[in-house]
């Protein structure tokens, strides 16, 4: 079968590699669409990250470069293991993309988002969803109903944005400020508008604005190119500051502004992957008693963000602004999101 191999920094391949076999508790998938990530950019440009390097393999999944990349994925059940219940052949579904240890103190505290050995299907192993065959353990599969397979891609990133406003503690009727509108943000924002949360965008590209404003996530919308954010959330909230702030660009100027945004007692949670260390103006956090808290993927967060969206709560369908064949994967893929960003949000795969 065809799949986009991550080999080394700058080195993604399409190969012909064997079809993976079934295995007992497990489901062989049909990829139907693979969503391209931030991570999986940040791995082709400064990996290896998450990707295990050659001759070092992953302690769960015993892989290492090269491994087929994507994890933002959707499909439909095409064989059941030995032992498989609650699924069906047919079923469209969507994957939970982990390896954990299950023996770790997080994992039998029930945080397995935070194992010790935590790796990720399509970075560290396990097959992709960059690729035509998938064999995942049927733990970690999750059925989506009549979600449209191209929308349910877009399901794993909203399971991020889930985890990271349960980690702000906010509640309906609050204000919270999102910076940066790439994919994380704009899903970030899409959670909190479900749940009946104010929200403030900020970003600096019009296409990522535009999105912004015509998907119906941001409330209010704020250019920091042109405005002055501090001042302007604090018009917003009579004075007071947000609620909470999300960092969802992986910019040191965001997560600073992030900190002269909220409230005195607010919170600060920051979502992105970062390529290199920040630097925090530990006394804003001082000063305002400020909570600055890290969140991680999603941890039992697939059922409750699926529920989001067959509510109609949340619609994904505007955040897809490229659908691409898995050839195309570099040129119209990769180089767009990288060297032409403003142009596009979330661009999906048809392997």
């Amino acid at each position: 079968m065809k799949a986009a191999r991550f080999h080394a920094r700058e080195d993604l391949r399409i190969e012909d590699i064997p079809e993976p076999g079934l295995r007992a508790g497990a489901v062989k998938i049909a990829v139907a669409w693979c969503g391209i990530c931030g991570t999986d950019l940040h791995e082709f440009l400064e990996g290896p990250i998450f990707t295990p390097p050659p001759g070092h393999p992953h302690g769960l999944s015993n892989e290492a470069a090269p491994v087929t990349l994507g994890h933002e994925f959707s499909g439909t059940v095409e064989e059941l293991g030995e032992g498989v219940t609650g699924l069906a052949i047919g079923d469209s579904v969507v994957v939970e993309p982990y390896f954990v240890c299950d023996e770790c103190g997080p994992c039998r505290e029930g945080n397995y988002n935070l194992c010790t050995q935590l790796g990720f299907i399509g970075l560290a192993g396990g097959g992709g969803g960059l690729s035509e065959k998938i064999v995942v353990g049927s733990r970690w599969v999750h059925p989506v109903g009549d979600i449209p397979l191209d929308e349910a891609a877009l399901i794993e990133p909203l399971a991020v944005a889930y985890h990271a406003v349960g980690r702000s503690g906010l509640k309906a009727g609050d204000v919270a400020v999102v910076g940066g509108a790439g994919p994380i943000g704009l899903l970030t924002a899409a959670v909190l508008k479900g749940i009946g949360v104010t929200t403030v965008v900020t970003e600096l590209s019009a296409a990522r604005k535009g999105k912004a404003t015509s998907s119906g996530v941001a409330d209010h919308l704020i250019d920091p190119s042109s405005d002055d954010v501090k001042a302007r959330v604090l018009e917003l909230t009579g004075g007071t500051g947000a609620d909470a702030a999300f960092e969802c660009a992986g910019v040191n100027a965001v997560l600073d502004t992030m900190l002269d945004v909220v409230k005195p007692a607010g919170v600060v949670v920051n979502v992105s992957i970062w390529g290199r260390p920040a630097a925090v103006d530990m006394q804003k956090i001082v000063l305002k008693e400020i909570d600055l808290r890290g969140t991680i993927a999603y941890r039992g967060d697939h059922a409750a963000a699926i529920k989001l969206v067959q509510d109609g709560k949340v619609d994904l369908k505007p955040f897809i602004t490229g659908r691409i064949a898995l050839e195309d994967l570099v040129d119209k893929g990769f180089d767009t999101l990288i060297n032409h960003n403003d142009t596009a949000v979330k661009i999906i795969v048809h392997p």
